[in-house]
């Protein structure tokens, strides 16, 4: 039904029909409100007789039908701005609406009449009104998300886009599509479960008194510094270590510890958190998390900045090892809990459950209002696919080793004789190509191989200040993010290589047998190994002709982007189920067959074993089948 318009009403939209419409008006409605009834159904012609006996078909007249019953949460449920934000209403926000709307509905009053959802009708009430309504079609009633963005995909005006909680001018806009879908994309993958949500808890603890802290996931807690003298670690020969609370006794009991502080360190010990990161210059002591039995890790980086890879790397690492290992939760914090703790969480919950960037940012501040300020929305947006190519890379890591392991390929004498071959001159192979990014799987992450790439000379710029809860005055912390560059030798090492390689291939005389080459060669790589290592010695045939045999190992634990031709290929089939591969996870048998040259061929070629090259596939990086992002336009 199109929307209709009144001088007086404003704009009515049916979302179910008959029962359950959303409106916006200057005024509010009153019994005098013109509402758009619906039409009554128009009878098909039928028999001369018929209509005989059945008569005129009654009209229905304004008298006989029941008054719509409006409600609105304009007044009840409101949204505290931090600068010029206005939405989107939270979690606490919906779960209260949801309390009211069941009682509208399940009034006996209420069964015929049809209920009326109203805000005002300027844009940002506007806005709040319809996308509430549209997550709880899809959170409580489980509607897919295209149904409960249909009933306003087409109103006019359009809606208003959310923007973030930063003092500056705001570039980056998340719309009610984009919360909509980051809620649903959260409910399927697990990560936003009303069944066990407490409302008392949930909006106790987001107050700033009372510690500042929401659940993002099951996994995830985001928090706001806590701030406590000494901020520095306590040693156990300190006389000070003695006095640390270990107990919940113990911390309900200590004299000096503020109660914000005393929620948050008894809250973690009852709801299993394991680890604690901290991305802010110290406010307190670590100690009193590690007295409690829980890991505390420090990972700052400037106000206000977005974090390097390097950095995003190693907290996925830690936070994955967490949560599948260990089984614990993790709690992150900033000073305020909102930019770069949204960060950090929002690449994990890309990596690990595939969300877009607009769907994590949308879905954080949801569960935790403010959630990613400034520039990191766009950090967040360029490095979406990077993410979630982390996860997939290693995933087909996994797949491959998995396989070899249950299918081990067959060991013959060439084969094993081969193996230690290669193992002898692992030093004199070329090293495997790498893609122009230089990714890596995570478990080859170290500090002297990052895999930030260019992307760090790109960072957007800071956000001259960050929100707060609080109105006092944010102090500056004079500390710089320090980006080490570790200079990578494989270049100059690859062309030492070479040019010994290349030593041996010219050092051929014009008379000699190839059998007398190939015995050379064998004593000089002989002689070059080390003295400890052992070496199995193959008899050659007195043939003219030599065959020798090369295994160039394709092993996914060397290089895991070594799996195929076809990049885009291989991470569909394996999202499927099953990866697909080119070449076989074990190897590839090159046979290099020489023959005796002449003279003159020996002056003018190499002669001597040619080597082959270990790369046999590439991943193409740019490709943009596992990094697509939905375009998502204004509604």
């Amino acid at each position: 039904m199109p929307p209709s318009k009144s001088a007086n009403s404003g704009q009515v939209i049916e979302y179910i029909p008959d029962r359950l419409y959303l409106a916006s008006y200057l005024h509010p409605p009153t019994a005098e409100t013109v509402f758009p009834y619906p039409e009554p159904p128009t009878r098909s012609p039928g028999k001369r007789s018929q209509r005989a006996v059945d008569g005129p078909a009654p009209v229905s007249s304004r008298s006989d039908r029941h008054p719509p019953y409006y409600f609105t949460v304009d007044d009840t449920l409101l949204y505290n701005a931090f600068h010029h934000d206005f939405g989107p209403l939270h979690i606490g926000h919906l779960y209260r609406f949801a309390l009211h709307f069941h009682d509208v509905l399940g009034a006996k009053e209420n069964q015929h009449r049809p209920i009326v959802f109203w805000s005002r009708a300027d844009p940002r009430s506007r806005a709040n009104a319809a996308c509430l309504l549209a997550c709880y079609m899809v959170l409580i009633q489980s509607w897919p998300p295209h149904l409960a963005l249909a009933p306003i995909a087409q109103i006019d005006p359009p809606l208003m886009p959310f923007r973030d909680a930063g003092y500056s001018q705001a570039d980056y806009g998340i719309t009610v599509q984009d919360i909509v879908y980051g809620v649903w994309k959260a409910k399927e993958e697990g990560c936003c479960v009303l069944d066990n949500f407490d409302l008392d808890e949930y909006e106790r603890f987001e107050r700033v008194e009372h510690g500042d802290f929401n659940w993002i996931t099951p996994h995830f807690l985001a928090f706001a510094s806590p701030q406590h003298t000494p901020t520095a670690r306590i040693s156990e020969s300190s006389e000070a270590y003695a006095s640390l609370p270990k107990t919940l006794s113990a911390l309900d009991a200590h004299p000096t510890l503020p109660q914000p502080f005393k929620n948050v360190l008894k809250h973690f010990s009852e709801r299993n958190i394991g680890l604690v990161v901290r991305l802010n210059s110290p406010l307190y002591s670590p100690s009193f998390f590690e007295a409690l039995g829980i890991q505390h890790l420090d990972m700052i980086f400037e106000d206000g900045t977005c974090p390097p890879l390097s950095t995003v790397r190693k907290f996925i690492k830690l936070a994955h090892e967490t949560i599948t290992v260990r089984k614990k939760g993790i709690a992150v914090h900033c000073k305020a809990g909102l930019g770069r703790t949204g960060c950090l969480i929002g690449a994990y919950l890309i990596y690990r459950h595939g969300f877009t960037a607009n769907e994590i940012i949308s879905f954080m501040r949801f569960m935790r209002p403010g959630m990613v300020v400034g520039p990191q929305q766009h950090w967040l947006h360029i490095n979406q696919g990077i993410f979630r190519e982390w996860w997939i890379e290693e995933r087909i890591e996994r797949r491959l080793r998995k396989e070899l392991a249950a299918n081990p390929p067959p060991s013959t004498p060439i084969r094993a004789m081969q193996k230690t071959s290669l193992g002898r001159t692992a030093q004199a192979t070329t090293p495997p190509s790498r893609s122009p990014s230089n990714r890596t799987p995570l478990g080859e992450m170290d500090d002297e191989r990052r895999n930030a790439g260019t992307q760090e000379d790109y960072l957007p710029a800071p956000t001259p200040g960050q929100p707060r809860k609080t109105s006092r005055v944010d102090r500056h912390h004079p500390y710089q993010r320090s980006v080490s560059q570790h200079p990578t030798v494989e270049e100059e090492h690859e062309g030492t290589e070479r040019k010994s390689e290349s030593s041996v291939h010219r050092r051929s005389n014009d008379g000699e047998s190839e059998e007398e080459t190939y015995l050379r060669m064998r004593s000089h790589r002989k002689a070059s190994q080390s003295p400890g290592r052992s070496e199995t010695i193959r008899s050659v045939s007195q043939s003219t002709t030599t065959t020798i045999y090369q295994v160039i190992d394709n092993d996914a634990s060397n290089d895991a982007e070594n799996v195929g031709c076809s990049r885009p290929k291989t991470i569909v089939d394996h999202i499927t189920g099953s990866p697909t591969r080119s070449a076989s996870a074990s190897g590839v048998l090159t046979k290099v067959r020489g023959s005796k040259r002449s003279n003159e061929s020996a002056r003018t070629k190499e002669s001597g074993v040619r080597k082959t090259s270990g790369r046999v596939g590439s991943i193409n990086t740019n490709s943009g089948a596992n990094s697509t992002v939905r375009k998502v336009s204004a509604i």
